[in-house]
């Protein structure tokens, strides 16, 4: 599948993976929707992308489900379809799971999950009316494995996994394709903007996050999967290692994962 001409929805655009990906995408001559909370943020990223004229901005917030079906009903409306949905909005943890108050909890499953299935259902039924369509899931590698101070951020990427896993099965036949991409560290604000236990923001760069991917490579490698309609694709460095670890020596794994230093 080639990406030229492609009506694509990005959420989570006005920063980072979802940024990046937006510009990659662009140069790459298909037509953006760019979503998220800030329209000035969105805007600065419409002004980045190649061929800016030819891109929306549509704010939106994951956990408001009026917000989505309005949304989606706007990008339906202008381009009477989306040929790929790409889920990359997202927020994240860095506190232990006694410390984490049920709210906060609650507030990762919202954006991380909830706003992700409900924006995807809104847009299947035009992908299944044309028995075409692909939905595009920014995942993590703790989506594979847990780790300290990821408790419920690494829940709600478990549950995109059963998720979409079982809608790929489902809708295959029908032409829907369905890619989880799983990124490791990648130098973006995640860390920054990720929640503590008492749901205020971290507020600075992990060291493992400052040191990560830079996100214009990771986004070529998302693009090049798309294209290639892979399942399911391990973004980053040797924390890549871990799904198999899990996996194969899942004993060896627990051992490692409790010394290891990630954040």
């Amino acid at each position: 599948m080639n990406v030229n001409e492609k009506t694509i929805w990005v959420t989570g655009a006005s920063s980072g993976i979802g940024k990046a990906l937006a510009v990659n995408l662009s140069r790459r001559g298909a037509r953006l929707i760019l979503s998220a909370r800030s329209t000035d943020r969105l805007n600065d990223c419409r002004q980045a992308c190649a061929n800016p004229d030819q891109h929306v901005v549509l704010p939106l917030d994951l956990t408001d489900a009026a917000s989505l079906k309005e949304a989606s009903a706007l990008a339906l409306q202008k381009y009477g379809t989306i040929d790929i949905l790409v889920n990359n909005g997202g927020i994240s943890q860095r506190s232990v799971a006694v410390e984490t108050g049920l709210a906060v909890d609650r507030r990762i499953m919202e954006v991380n999950f909830f706003g992700a299935i409900t924006l995807t259902k809104l847009v299947l039924p035009s992908m299944l009316s044309r028995k075409s369509g692909h939905i595009v899931v920014v995942s993590s590698v703790v989506g594979k494995f847990g780790t300290p101070f990821r408790s419920s951020y690494a829940a709600s990427k478990h549950a995109l996994h059963g998720f979409f896993e079982s809608l790929r099965a489902e809708l295959w036949s029908q032409g829907i394709r369905v890619t989880m991409v799983c990124p490791g560290f990648v130098r973006t604000n995640i860390s920054i903007n990720a929640l503590k236990g008492d749901g205020s923001t971290l507020g600075s760069m992990d060291a493992a996050q400052a040191a990560g991917m830079d996100p214009e490579i990771c986004a070529e490698k998302i693009v090049r999967a798309v294209e290639a309609e892979r399942n399911e694709i391990y973004i980053g460095g040797k924390e890549k290692l871990g799904v198999y670890l899990q996996r194969f020596v899942p004993g060896l794994f627990a051992r490692i994962i409790r010394k290891t230093k990630v954040r």
